[in-house]
């Protein structure tokens, strides 16, 4: 049974639970764990916690149609050596991402045929891991900024980010041990930072969109979150395309920090919690490295936006003709400055991602660093649900398609905050082994 984190506040309607996927996935496929009481168990704290929390999608009958999928997958793997990685993990699936028999809604009031999508590769990859679908996870609507009902499983006053935020809050109450989530800018690292969680943005493309709403085909990724490191790379495993087996860290560890305008977009208190992070990894043996970078941020991120908003357009174009009066403030108002973005702006959008990339990737040559270091997010979730928090941290890794991951590095004002770990293109599996190795030390 799932308990509550050592140490950690308590605060009045917490969910919080302490359930890393690793040792689970392992109780599970042995059968020290059976699937059936995992599936009751988790059903008993949604129904326990989740009018709080609201990170899932109400379904009819889940524990029923659970507890049948838990007893059809134990026929089918009676052996214990056969049994797949994530043999009866529960796995959360945010609410843009099909899943056959379930409906999406993206989030909106619109009906469940304005989303005519089929079922794609990474759930499918889940449930051929032996996962089981625990539910549909809320997310802000199309996955811009108009939020869900979901509330931070740590202070159910304040926002668990966005756009994935039912995913991060499923996984840091316990409810799933896997949650899939999508990000355009900053949508799985900063509500992983929000929620105290391990959240993974993959190199662009290693994980196929197929069978999720897209934002921006250009720069969308799947993502997905964890409570552990070494839950994140069997995940990765499972997911990501090609994984390469059997990588592991060098004993020597050199991180380089972006210094300069992007890094002062964070919060005074988000920093001063980064350096403390810092001076521990250097503590711990690990050399950091101050290097200039990202010295045009705001360029990038207006480069960045001008691309995603005229792709989120013409997306949503028969759509919101059919249905536009449906639509949230914030969808629609995006919708409407798709129109405004000029053929030139978008292919300097098209431009900038690779041209950024090579630019990071040749200071990671020059320093000899392994990956670049920053705060997850500008600060703690900030109190209130009207708002998912600022992406500016995670604009900038998301628009080059460098791969990225959230690790728990302390708190401010009482809620967590993260460090952000971005490795080079392609070299997810490496990124993943040096985050293990970072998790103990932040």
């Amino acid at each position: 049974m799932p308990r509550m984190i050592r140490g950690m506040p308590r605060r009045p309607h917490s969910s919080l639970s302490h359930a890393p996927l690793a040792p689970v996935a392992a109780a599970l496929r042995t059968g020290s764990l059976p699937v059936d009481r995992h599936v009751i168990e988790a059903c008993d704290r949604l129904d326990a916690f989740d009018h709080m929390t609201r990170a899932l999608l109400p379904e009819e009958g889940r524990r029923e149609r659970l507890l049948r999928e838990a007893a059809t997958l134990t026929a089918q793997y009676p052996d214990i050596a056969s049994r797949p990685p994530l043999y009866g993990v529960l796995v959360g699936v945010k609410d843009i991402i099909a899943v056959t028999g379930m409906p999406t809604r993206a989030g909106s009031a619109l009906p469940p045929e304005a989303f005519p999508l089929t079922e794609g590769p990474a759930v499918r990859r889940l449930r051929a891991a032996g996962a089981l679908i625990l539910g549909k996870t809320v997310t802000t609507e199309f996955a811009y900024f108009d939020p869900g009902a979901t509330t931070n499983p740590h202070d159910p006053r304040r926002t668990p980010g966005g756009s994935s935020s039912g995913s991060a809050a499923a996984v840091a109450a316990g409810f799933a041990l896997v949650a899939l989530g999508t990000q355009t800018v900053g949508s799985v690292i900063r509500p992983a930072a929000f929620c105290g969680v391990v959240g993974v943005k993959p190199t662009y493309g290693r994980i196929p969109t197929d069978g999720a709403l897209y934002y921006s085909p250009s720069v969308d990724h799947i993502g997905f979150f964890t409570q552990d490191a070494a839950g994140a790379q069997i995940v990765g495993s499972v997911l990501i395309d090609d994984w390469r087996t059997g990588i592991s860290m060098s004993a020597s560890i050199t991180l380089g920090v972006p210094d300069g305008r992007y890094l002062a977009q964070a919060e005074p208190a988000a920093l001063q919690a980064f350096e403390t992070s810092l001076r521990a990894l250097e503590a711990s043996g690990i050399t950091v490295l101050r290097i200039p970078a990202l010295t045009d941020i705001e360029a990038v991120n207006r480069r960045h936006r001008a691309l995603s908003t005229a792709e989120f357009r013409e997306q949503h174009l028969e759509r919101f003709a059919r249905w536009g009066s449906l639509v949230r403030g914030a969808s629609a108002s995006l919708f409407d400055d798709g129109a405004a973005v000029t053929a030139a702006e978008r292919a300097e959008g098209f431009a900038g991602r690779e041209g950024l990339r090579r630019e990071l990737e040749a200071l990671m040559d020059a320093h000899g660093i392994d990956a670049w270091v920053s705060p997850a997010a500008t600060g703690p979730a900030p109190i209130g649900l009207r708002s998912t928090g600022d992406p500016a941290m995670n604009l900038p890794w998301t628009h080059t398609g460098m791969p990225a991951v959230t690790l728990p590095a302390g708190r401010v004002d009482s809620m967590p905050v993260g460090v952000q770990v971005v490795g080079r293109r392609g070299h997810d599996e490496e990124l993943l082994a040096l985050a293990e190795v970072l998790e103990p030390v932040l």
